[in-house]
């Protein structure tokens, strides 16, 4: 699909906003056919789709996400009505039901011309960015001419909401570690790896690098690290590290750690990834290795967060408002360059 790149429709009012998630199953019929929704067009074996349906099996086939994003559309209404921001809010997923697709159809059909997009991911990649753009405009194109321009808001992997959010989810956390061990404790940050070769093509080490920078400042916390979990791909492929797991083990065996808070802050919401690879799978590996985990929350439907989304919004409803951003590396960009995140 390149060249691509996201423009802006200013010549037309926005008339709705539109929260844009991954999706998830809801029930174990859900789940062979949602994964096969993620994987379409990468040859995966379907016996490897059976392993990873396994994982939502202790849930009864059902993710967390869609439930947190529905959580999160109704917090967002509130703030909308609170704050006399006038958009209908609607939400669609690229991989489950409400699909992309089915959401614009109905935006379509209720006559909205020009929607805000807001993406639940807050860091530059293809998977989390330019994927997000191609759905949405080939959603747009199964609808036909009727179908609303949609624009994606900005990255926010430095806005103070989310910062802030995340740091209150690991102060929640930390509190959990005996006092008298929280200064021997360590932080340690996940986020989803990527394909080194993908990685170069973007900026989501050095955002997600910032973002947990500045969530431990806010916090005063100086000992912290980033590891990468929910790798996929053949083992010859290189991916971002360190592991997650590998650090823990890194950590324990260096005989100075007896506590860990693991924070997902790549994870907007608790999905698989979340209540599976770390509450199960690293659960397990820490009561092996002697280290007491403790996991932060994703920032869900935090208020700092659903203020943060409120404000974003703003920005663009309202020119010359401020746009906030934490740290040196400054706001994100509005409009996505044309080589920008490739796969």
């Amino acid at each position: 699909m390149l060249p691509f790149f996201h423009r802006l429709h200013v010549s037309v009012p926005y008339d709705a906003f539109l929260l844009v998630s991954f999706g998830g199953p809801e029930q174990p019929d859900d789940v062979l056919p949602f994964l096969k929704n993620v994987t379409a067009g990468k040859n995966i074996p379907e016996g490897r789709l059976r392993e990873v349906a396994e994982h939502y099996a202790p849930f009864d086939g059902k993710s967390p996400i869609n439930e947190e994003n529905l959580a999160l559309v109704r917090s967002l209404v509130g703030e909308f009505n609170a704050q006399g921001i006038s958009l209908p809010v609607y939400w669609g997923n690229r991989h489950w039901h409400p699909f992309l697709v089915e959401t614009l159809q109905q935006m379509a059909d209720e006559g909205i011309r020009h929607a805000l997009a807001f993406v639940t991911s807050a860091f530059a990649s293809y998977a989390g960015c330019r994927q997000y753009l191609e759905a949405i405009e080939d959603a747009r194109k199964q609808v036909g001419p009727e179908a609303p321009q949609v624009d994606k808001l900005r990255l926010f992997f430095n806005h103070p909401g989310f910062i802030q959010a995340m740091a209150q989810r690991v102060k929640t956390a930390w509190q959990q570690v005996p006092e008298n061990r929280q200064q021997a404790a360590r932080l340690v940050f996940s986020a989803h790896s990527l394909p080194v070769s993908m990685a170069r093509n973007c900026a989501y080490e050095s955002q997600l690098h910032e973002a947990c920078r500045l969530v431990a400042e806010e916090l005063g916390i100086e000992r912290w690290d980033l590891a990468y979990q929910s790798r996929s791909g053949p083992p010859s492929q290189p991916w971002l590290e360190p592991e997650l797991g590998d650090h823990l083990v890194t950590l324990a065996n260096s005989g100075e750690i007896g506590d860990v808070v693991l924070a997902p802050i790549g994870f907007m919401a608790e999905h698989m990834e979340t209540v599976y690879d770390l509450d199960v799978e690293m659960a397990e590996l820490c009561e092996t290795l002697g280290l007491h985990l403790v996991r932060a929350g994703t920032v869900g439907n935090h208020p700092l967060f659903v203020t943060m989304i409120r404000q974003l919004v703003e920005e663009r409803l309202t020119p010359g408002t401020p746009r906030l951003a934490l740290g040196s590396l400054g706001p994100s960009h509005d409009v996505c360059p044309p080589d920008c995140c490739r796969p």
